[in-house]
Formats: structure tokens, C-alpha cells, sequence
């Protein structure tokens, strides 16, 4: 969390104007008719799904329901008020990511098609899609809109960013109280939040700070400080309000922020714990002058907390921590928090630096999920759907949302943008999609070799260079029987760096001829992608194999094309 606090003060009105903002938003998809709705953000093995389908014209409706290329079942079901039931048992096997498409009709007329997605996990963070919420202010009451946003995008887990009373004492002693910005708060909200999205299967995370406290605690405390070369203690914010303890091991700070960590898994119901840094200092000193090295006071105190929640929580816990700026990565990737989570800022400003930054962490950390906050306004469409495209098909994931309607555009959570009803359904495939084949980009895959990013030939169109303006860039996954080759549009993008408005949508290309040399027998080729409905369902594709040569041709290209090959044998 870097930036954020600097400018708080003079935002402090709006924010408590924000805070007080209830209601619903409307669910918006790409048809008028449908809107897909599971009743949990994934599913455990053996678990039943129950999906609802809401639609305001037809008589029935058909459902199929498939596994990457294979459709494994087809449902009927009668639409009654405008409303109509799916149940369905999935194979115990996980991790694994199911497609659905719906079809209503109107007696023998087709009326409208809409698609969607669920999965099969062990646990939430073996595939996560992080959201957050920021409002928990006394009365509260969208709490169905809360749950139906978070199931329509499958998110499994939520950050409670800044709930607590204060950064070194987190529960408060009463159920109303102000937090440290002098934001109003409710911990009956709070609780209530955390039941609503248990009700969903969706893991609930408490935001802590590993060194922050309010300076009125540090002045009662002045040994526990993390000091400069000249004795002074480190701060953060406007006013010096936040001050910098110590966190390496034994030290009185880290004690006592362990303790109240465990009084938080002790007396509510949250998941496990999310520790947030500030992005700097990384090193100072103690109070008697002993040099404290973050990058590697973190990654313990990383271990110290994952020890912790295991004990409160066993193997349902999850222990998460902000590398902010991609620091300390290669010391804390390997801890023994469950995923990485990557705050990206400068000098990571480009669309590859994104995937450079998930593939990275992935290799250090054994291949542990991928978390990406990457803050970009809602107006800014073309540069989330690249970002998205990225980030995905580098197999990351994108934290983006979680208030009903949100996209977060500012580290300081509560000033999230929202979508437009435009938005909303090009905004959606991306969750379907990375649900539906999180099989082929993520879960059992690992980044292909860069044999294989340089294996792709579009003829005239480029494929290599040392930045994405007006190229056609791959990014491969590879897992035991397959290679997905994932085509991210930049020819006619002028701006290529995410966090800089990018006003050109790449150049839709059409009948585009690739070739991909292969060093295995190849069995099938299928492509999909998330820029339009239509395009959701896997489709095969003609192809020949010569001399080691696959060919085949893309219909279109636009913003994102997953191209699947399989072999015929898993050497």
C-alpha cells in the first residue's frame, strides 16, 4: 500500500459521504434477458451445484455444461415468474473449471444465449479470485446485492480493507466506532459481512499493516520504532500520523501485533489474515542501533502469521502479505504464505511487465497463485481489458473488484470507480473465463518455455520485440498433454503502459495464418476467447502438421485468443 495516505485529509468529506452510499446495482449481462447466478463462488469435491437463472422472456430453457472441449451434460428447465433452477453433481476432481451455456426459448424460438462458469476447488486459494469490500458503516443493508456481485464473478475471497479501530489495536471495544481516518464503522456491519459471504463459500480477510501504527501509540511505545541512521523513527502520511514499529522477531512490536492477530481469529469469524507494507522503508534500525533488514524481517514475520492461522483456522486458514512493488518477491515468495500478492507501481508500468511480474513470482514461489492489484479507472476500458487479458493469460489473477458495481481505481480501496451497464458484461467474461479454463491457463499448467513464446509465427504480423506497441504478443501455459498459446492483441495500440490512459483498441485482425512449431504429435487445436459471448464456447479449428510445423488460421484477433493444443501423447 504505497501513495495512499498522503493524500487522505483532503479526502477525508468525500469519503465519509461515500461511506453513508447504500443500495443495490443492477446485475447487467450482454443479453436483456438473462442474468446466471451460482449459488456458491466455487464448489467443494462432492458438492452439488444450484445455479439460478433469471430471465425476462421465454418459456424453458436449455443448459449444457462442459469441460474445456467436452460437454459433459445437457439440463432442461421450465422458467416459472421468470426464474428457473439447475442442479447438477460435478465429478469430485479438483482443481477443475466447468462452462456453462444457456439457451432460452420461447416455445420453439431461440430468444437469447448467455454463458457462465463455476469450478471445483479444495480450497478458495488454490484458484483465487480476490475481491474487497471497504463500507461498513452502522445500517448497512445491500447485503444480497453483495452476495449475488461476488457469486455473478465467482469471487472467493475478500479483503476487508481498513475495518479495523485502529492499526495497533484492531477490534474495538464497541460495536460503533470511528477508525483510525475518523471513518465511522460497525463491527455488527462487519459480522454481518463475513456471514453473508460464508453463506457463499467465499473466504473473508482481515487487512492489517505489518509496522503501521498511530502515532499517539508509538508516543506511548517510543522504543518499538523502526529509526533512521539519525535516530529518527520512520512515518508515513500526512502529519507524520502513521508511525513505523519494528517488526523483526522478538521485538515488542512484533508480540504484540501477533496478539492481536490472534484476538482477531480468536473473537470473529474471518479467514485468516492479509498483511499489507507501505512499499518503504526496507531497512533501518532498532531501538539500540541493530540494523533491521525488512526483506528479511517480513518474510519471517510472513511464517510467524502463517503459524498462527494454522493454529486458529488448521487448514482452512490462508496467509496473505503485499509485496508492494514487487518487494521483497524473492524472499517472500517462497514463505509460507499460501499465494503471492503483488501491489505492481513503477518501474512495472508496462502490459508485459505485468506477466513478467505473475511468471516471476510463480517460479520463486513453487507455484503458488498469482494476486495482482493494479489500480486503473473504469473509464480507462482498454486498458483493463488488456491488463486483464495480461495478467490472466499469464495465469494470475486480478484483484478489481468486489463492491457491488466496483472497479478499483486508487490503493486507498474506498475510492473505487464503477462500472458502467456497458461495462458490466465485457467486464463479467473475464471471470467466466478464467473459471471455465482455469485448467489450460492456471491451476495444472506452468509458463511454456521461451522456445515456445518464440515458436509463434503470424508472418507479416510481428510477434517479437522489446515492448507490446503494434505487435501481437503470446503467452504460452504448458501443462502435461498440452500447450495453450494465448494471442494478446497490440497492433494499432499506440500507449502501452497499463497504468497510462491507452485510448486505441488494438486493430481487429481477421483470417489471420498461424504457425507454431511443435516438437510433438498434435491431436486437436481450439481456440476461445473472452471479447465476445459468442466466443466464450471452445471451437476446433482445421489445422495440418507438417515437418513440425502446425498451421492453422484464426478467424479473429481483437483483444484476447486462447488457442489450445493438444498432443497425442504427454511426453
Amino acid at each position: 500500500m504505497i501513495r495512499l495516505l498522503r493524500k487522505l485529509p483532503t479526502l477525508l468529506v468525500a469519503l465519509l459521504i461515500l461511506s453513508f452510499v447504500q443500495g443495490s446495482i443492477s446485475l447487467a449481462t450482454d443479453s436483456p434477458h438473462i442474468t446466471i447466478l451460482p449459488d456458491k463462488s466455487f464448489y467443494r469435491p462432492n458438492d452439488p451445484v444450484t445455479i439460478t437463472i433469471r430471465t425476462g422472456a421465454g418459456t424453458h430453457l436449455k443448459a449444457h455444461i462442459y469441460y474445456l472441449s467436452t460437454e459433459l451434460a445437457s439440463l432442461n428447465a421450465t422458467i416459472v415468474d421468470g426464474e428457473a433452477t439447475l442442479t447438477w453433481s460435478p465429478p469430485p476432481e479438483a482443481p477443475r473449471g466447468y462452462g456453462l451455456s444457456v439457451d432460452v426459448y420461447d416455445g420453439e424460438q431461440l430468444v437469447a444465449t448467455q454463458t457462465s462458469a463455476f469450478d471445483v476447488l479444495d480450497r478458495w486459494i488454490d484458484a483465487p479470485r480476490y475481491g474487497f469490500l471497504s463500507n461498513f458503516v452502522a445500517g448497512r443493508d445491500d447485503y444480497e446485492a453483495i452476495s449475488e456481485w461476488m457469486r455473478l464473478h465467482h469471487i472467493n475471497g475478500v479483503q476487508f480493507y481498513d475495518w479495523q479501530y485502529r492499526w495497533e489495536d484492531l477490534l474495538p471495544e464497541t460495536d460503533d466506532f470511528e477508525d483510525g481516518l475518523g471513518r465511522p464503522q460497525s463491527m455488527v456491519t462487519i459480522r454481518r459481512l463475513i456471514d453473508t459471504l460464508h453463506e457463499s463459500g467465499i473466504a473473508a480477510m482481515p487487512y492489517t499493516a505489518i509496522y503501521g501504527a498511530s502515532s499517539g501509540f508509538y508516543r506511548q511505545h517510543p522504543t518499538w520504532g523502526l529509526f533512521d541512521a539519525q535516530g529518527k523513527v520512520y512515518d508515513f502520511g500526512e502529519n507524520s500520523f502513521i508511525a513505523i514499529m519494528n517488526p523483526a522477531v522478538g521485538s515488542a512490536w512484533n508480540q504484540h501485533l501477533l496478539g492481536e492477530f490472534a484476538d482477531v481469529l480468536q473473537n470473529t469469524a474471518f479467514d485468516g489474515i492479509h498483511i499489507d507494507q507501505y512499499g518503504s522503508p526496507k531497512n533501518g534500525y532498532d531501538d539500540a542501533g541493530n540494523a533491521v533488514d525488512l526483506a528479511e524481517v517480513m518474510p519471517q514475520f510472513i511464517n510467524q502469521t502463517a503459524e498462527l492461522v494454522q493454529q486458529e483456522r488448521r487448514d482452512e486458514g490462508v496467509t496473505l502479505f503485499n509485496c508492494v512493488g514487487n518487494w521483497p518477491i524473492d524472499m517472500a515468495a517462497p514463505s509460507q504464505q499460501d499465494a503471492a500478492y503483488i501491489e505492481v507501481w513503477s518501474p512495472y508500468d508496462s502490459y508485459l511487465d505485468l506477466g513478467r511480474v505473475v511468471t516471476n513470482a510463480e517460479a520463486l514461489g513453487d507455484g503458488k497463485p498469482i494476486i495482482i492489484p493494479a489500480y486503473i479507472p473504469p473509464e480507462q476500458t482498454v486498458n483493463w481489458r488488456l491488463t486483464n487479458s495480461v495478467i490472466l493469460a499469464s495465469g494470475g489473477t486480478h484483484l478489481e473488484t468486489g463492491e457491488p458495481g466496483s472497479m478499483l481505481a486508487d490503493p486507498y480501496f474506498p475510492l473505487f470507480g464503477t462500472l458502467t451497464p456497458e461495462q458490466q458484461p465485457i467486464f463479467r467474461r473475464y471471470y467466466d473465463f478464467q473459471v471455465r479454463y482455469e485448467n489450460v491457463l492456471s491451476t495444472t499448467t506452468t509458463s511454456g518455455s521461451d522456445g515456445l513464446h518464440r515458436a509463434v509465427d503470424l508472418g507479416d504480423i510481428r510477434t517479437r520485440g522489446i515492448t507490446a506497441r503494434d505487435r501481437v504478443v503470446p503467452i504460452v501455459r504448458s501443462g502435461e498433454s498440452f500447450d495453450t498459446f494465448n494471442l494478446i492483441n497490440f497492433m494499432g495500440v499506440e500507449q502501452t503502459n497499463w497504468n497510462a490512459p491507452t485510448e486505441d483498441a488494438p486493430s481487429l485482425l481477421q483470417d489471420v495464418v498461424v504457425k507454431i512449431t511443435v516438437t510433438r504429435p498434435v491431436a486437436s487445436v481450439w481456440v476461445a476467447s473472452p471479447d465476445e459471448e459468442t466466443s466464450m464456447n471452445m471451437a476446433p479449428l482445421a489445422y495440418s502438421a507438417t515437418d513440425g510445423v502446425l498451421q492453422f488460421t484464426l478467424p479473429t484477433l481483437h483483444y484476447w485468443s486462447m488457442i489450445v493444443v493438444e498432443y497425442t501423447d504427454d511426453h
